[in-house]
């Protein structure tokens, strides 16, 4: 039987956004088409992020090479990134590494089932990433412009007066994280843990000295 690594992410933590149905979707795919997952990766983390900033996709990547892992299942392109360039470079990576990817909403894989290299699935990718690049571009411009006009209109930008956290409101909204650090748990552990961003950790853990 093959083997197979489900990688998921989601821009948000906490309950705003979850991988369940990414991976419930991929382990029916599994399921179907007689593959074995052998584990599974979940990333809380904008797919804007370049990708030695995403730990958990690093480690996933290097699971599969040195597990010498068949195939990666994504459920859709943006999971993987949301920069073309980023994507291509892990896209080469595997290919490098004989890693096949399956995108399972495009349904694209990076190599067909006879083992050669999918063309079509770079050209995908780059005009799809060029695509998304341009609409992030066009949504900035618009926020900006809309920011602009409300402070030409009087509006004031910047945190509330009176709205900045004590210390001891932290300690109790982060008292799981505190726990954990304290019990020599890592940064990138809490954080999964706790659902909260790895920089929230690393902000908690300096301010509280642990």
């Amino acid at each position: 039987m093959k083997t197979a690594v489900i990688y998921a992410r989601v821009s948000s933590v906490g309950d705003r956004q979850s991988t369940e149905r990414q991976v419930s979707d991929l382990v029916d795919y599994s399921t179907k088409n007689g593959l074995s997952v052998e584990q599974v990766f979940e990333e809380h983390i904008s797919g804007a992020t370049k990708n030695e900033d995403r730990a958990v996709l690093c480690e996933c990547l290097k699971f599969c090479v040195t597990n010498k892992i068949d195939t990666l299942l994504i459920s859709e392109l943006s999971r993987l990134g949301r920069n073309v360039d980023e994507v291509l470079a892990n896209v080469k990576f595997c290919k490098d590494n004989h890693l096949n990817i399956y995108f399972q909403k495009e349904n694209l894989s990076l190599f067909n089932a006879d083992g050669s290299k999918n063309p079509f699935l770079t050209i995908f990718i780059s005009v799809l990433g060029t695509c998304a690049e341009m609409e992030r571009d066009n949504i900035k411009f618009r926020l900006n412009s809309g920011l602009r006009r409300y402070v030409a209109n009087g509006g004031r930008i910047g945190r509330k007066q009176g709205s900045t956290k004590s210390k001891e409101k932290k300690q109790e909204e982060y008292a799981k994280v505190i726990k954990l650090l304290k019990s020599g748990q890592s940064v990138r552990n809490t954080a999964k843990l706790c659902e909260v961003g790895i920089s929230t950790v690393q902000r908690v853990k300096k301010e509280f000295a642990i």
